[in-house]
């Protein structure tokens, strides 16, 4: 009796271990305030931050990043569950929602700190992107020159840049609108 009181206890364990595993994309995409809105809509994610990686300071913030003088991505930090939802779909749903084709920013922000980028934290997740990005060059014929790169510090925004989408909507709404994110996106990708 005891020894299957022990075996149900590891098992309800083992399952409570997996729905508590969380893992962690960052991708940068343009105004991190716009791709923190398109990941929170997902079934899966957890949690977003605004942030900046990938640049030559040793600390970032937002006074900096945007001048341009670092070399930081803004980005976002993605959590979510792999049970609900996996890597490759956070990256095929990433693609559908930048333009790869842009070296200079994405839409209206032009500028290194505005560029695309698929930041991975393993080996898995690397190759999984870069497969990703080999997809999403046949579905659009073209040449994709958003960079995947290796992780290093990923710095959070200030706060008034969390959630902005939710904190500030109509403000959200003006800068999406009129920055041409939705109408870009729908001409690269429409149905593909």
């Amino acid at each position: 009796m005891r020894l299957l009181l022990i075996l149900i206890m590891g098992v309800f364990m083992s399952i409570e271990a997996k729905a508590n595993t969380q893992e962690t994309a960052i991708v940068a995409g343009g105004c991190f305030w716009c791709v923190e809105s398109d990941f929170d809509k997902l079934d899966g994610v957890t949690s977003t931050v605004s942030g900046y990686i990938g640049g030559s300071a040793e600390d970032a913030d937002y006074k900096k990043v945007s001048h341009g003088g670092t070399n930081h991505y803004e980005a976002v930090k993605i959590t979510f569950d792999p049970a609900r939802i996996s890597y490759k779909e956070l990256m095929d749903y990433f693609w559908k929602h930048i333009d790869p084709l842009d070296t200079n920013g994405q839409f209206c922000d032009k500028g290194s700190q505005y560029r695309a980028g698929i930041f991975y934290i393993n080996d898995e997740q690397e190759q999984i992107a870069i497969k990703s990005k080999e997809t999403a060059a046949k579905l659009l014929g073209k040449k994709i020159v958003t960079e995947i790169l290796p992780a290093d510090t990923f710095y959070d925004a200030e706060d008034y840049h969390q959630d902005y989408h939710e904190t500030h909507p109509f403000r959200y709404k003006l800068y999406r609108g009129g920055c041409g994110r939705d109408k870009r996106v729908n001409a690269l990708w429409g149905n593909k």
